[in-house]
């Protein structure tokens, strides 16, 4: 698909995002990836519309220079995205981050982030994904956006560039591209730079400069997010999902504290979620599910492991709410018990009728 295309496409998404987040003024932040801790839930009681078209529950739309899969994140009064340009990519490529205004739309600010190394060519499966993959992160005085190759880039809420740091310059050798997004812990962004230079690093927030890297061949074919998990003690680990594993990391250090193998898997695209010190994962097509409590120590899959089965999901991240993980893949939800793993319903998602 040509990328003017793909820009419509991205025109529509923002304008309904924006409008189901910003549906009251009182409505929560959505300030990273899926949301507080990566969860998907909205942690306020506005009401999210369920039907919507060109005239029905949109607030507002904005065309865009281009495509991208990032999603939007929402800070105060401000949307902000990002997306990529170029007729021939990567020779003349461009990114871009935006910021709307969350009530009317009105660009408030936008920035051109030219690459700073050569990047991937715009060929294959590398099209599905692209060169704007990583939704950006914010602490409500700066943003922090992920571009592969050319590294992290820090903004302040007016859109003044504040830093920019390399995390890696090599590519995924599946030549599917780059997508998990940055993450916050304290003082730290930590990203997983997986196809960049194999390894989770994390970088002072206020400089930029690396605070630590931990490597790891396992991060081979992974695209998913990190997540923080509560252990006892009033401590937070760093827990992300990894082809056919679970990994439990000290935030602050980087160093590997625990891990779980499961179902094998040559990749990975969605990310862990957790809840009540559980953190849990559900894999791709040739993968699997498993639940395992934070705070272990090395191979912890005797004493933290809750449940492993062989169900599979997709791409997208599973939902965890009110004691239920609902996963979708190729148009099918499925519900299990977050508890013991045990399914409580499958069901085929109905297409929306032409005139809907």
């Amino acid at each position: 698909m040509h990328p003017s295309r793909r820009a419509t496409i991205a025109l529509l998404a923002i304008g309904l995002v924006a409008s189901s987040l910003a549906a009251t003024a009182l409505a929560g932040d959505w300030s990273r990836f899926r949301g507080e801790n990566g969860s998907g839930v909205a942690t306020d009681n506005a009401k999210t519309p369920t039907e919507w078209s060109e005239s029905k529950n949109l607030r507002w739309s904005v065309p865009l220079p281009g495509p991208g899969k990032s999603s939007p994140i929402v800070v105060g009064d401000r949307v902000i995205l990002t997306c990529w340009t170029g007729e021939n990519p990567p020779d003349d490529l461009r990114r871009h981050i935006l910021c709307f205004d969350r009530n009317t739309g009105e660009e408030l600010w936008a920035k051109e982030v030219p690459p700073t190394t050569p990047d991937e060519p715009f060929r294959q499966m590398f099209t599905e994904n692209g060169y704007a993959s990583h939704t950006p992160v914010s602490d409500g005085e700066r943003i922090y956006a992920f571009f592969g190759l050319s590294g992290v880039v820090a903004f302040d809420m007016d859109g003044k560039e504040r830093w920019r740091a390399s995390v890696g310059e090599g590519t995924d050798p599946h030549d599917w591209g780059t997508a998990s997004s940055p993450m916050l812990y304290e003082d730290l962004v930590i990203i997983t730079a997986a196809s960049e230079s194999t390894a989770l690093v994390a970088l002072d927030k206020k400089t930029g400069q690396e605070v630590w890297r931990q490597p790891g061949e396992g991060l081979v074919g992974t695209w998913g997010t990190p997540v923080l998990v509560d252990v006892p003690g009033g401590k937070q680990e760093l827990v992300i999902a990894v082809p056919a594993e679970l990994w439990g990391m000290n935030p602050d250090t980087g160093k590997l504290r625990w891990f779980v193998e499961g179902p094998q898997a040559r990749n990975i695209c969605t990310s862990a979620v957790a809840d009540e010190g559980v953190a849990y994962m559900v894999g791709g097509r040739d993968s699997g599910s498993m639940a395992v409590r934070a705070g272990g120590k090395g191979d912890a899959r005797e004493s933290q492991m809750l449940w492993s089965t062989n169900r599979r999901g997709g791409i997208g991240t599973p939902v965890l709410a009110e004691g239920l993980l609902y996963s979708v893949s190729g148009g099918v939800v499925t519900c299990v018990d977050a508890a013991t793993g045990d399914e409580v319903y499958e069901k085929r998602l109905e297409a929306p009728s032409a005139a809907a």
